[in-house]
């Protein structure tokens, strides 16, 4: 008995982001110039239009389809004290091994590296991590350690509350900084594997300022 092509076993494979149960998914930074309506609708509209028709392969059995939701990020105001809760197992990579453990350097070194890679505003790289390292001091912290499963394994992580604060010599400017790294944690995920659910953070930070003509936005995509 032969078999022809046609009649052969057709395999794919698919990722899929449960939004609700591990805040996952994909998120971009636009950033207006200046306040455009019209744009802002043409945009809104572009990528109403490119959820419907999905993204990626095999769109005509359904995949690759999504919701977007718009989400703004003002300028920051200068805030000193900064609580962050990580509500998944965070690590961070080290060598060939995971160190789970909430140090200052390396939270703010996964969130510079995430905005310089994704933002329209370049922010610095090792010289900021110093300045960042010296300024902003860990005051507090609730820490404990669980493993978060993969396919093939599992990582230990710390779940903890962090209490974070920048000292009084800070300039206030590198205190926006850290204000701004630190809110855009919320979107981007601290340390390792984000994509699959690690490192999700939660902030609790001064309110920023509103109705800024020059906006950068968020845009999470949810599938």
């Amino acid at each position: 008995m032969t078999t022809s092509p046609s009649s052969s076993l057709y395999h794919t494979g698919l990722v899929q982001f449960q939004w609700e149960k591990s805040v996952s998914g994909l998120y971009f930074l636009l950033q207006f110039p200046q306040a455009d309506k019209e744009l802002e609708n043409k945009r809104h509209a572009a990528l109403y239009l490119l959820g419907e028709d999905g993204l990626g392969g095999e769109r005509s059995s359904g995949a690759g389809r999504f919701e977007a939701e718009w989400l703004e990020l003002p300028e920051p105001e200068p805030v000193r004290r900064f609580d962050l809760h990580f509500t998944t197992p965070t690590a961070f990579a080290q060598s060939s091994n995971h160190l789970p453990l909430p140090v200052p350097a390396l939270m703010f070194r996964s969130w510079l590296e995430r905005w310089n890679h994704f933002a329209p505003v370049y922010l610095g790289s090792d010289e900021l991590i110093a300045y960042l390292s010296n300024a902003i001091a860990l005051r507090q912290h609730t820490i404990k350690t669980s493993s978060f499963s993969l396919p093939r394994g599992y990582v230990n992580g710390f779940n903890c509350k962090v209490v974070l604060q920048a000292l009084s010599r800070t300039d206030p400017l590198l205190a926006n900084v850290a204000n701004l790294l630190i809110h855009y944690a919320q979107f981007a995920g601290t340390g390792i594997k984000t994509r699959l659910g690690m490192g999700q953070t939660k902030v609790k930070i001064g309110f920023l300022k509103a109705g800024s003509e020059n906006r950068t936005r968020i845009i999470s995509l949810e599938g």
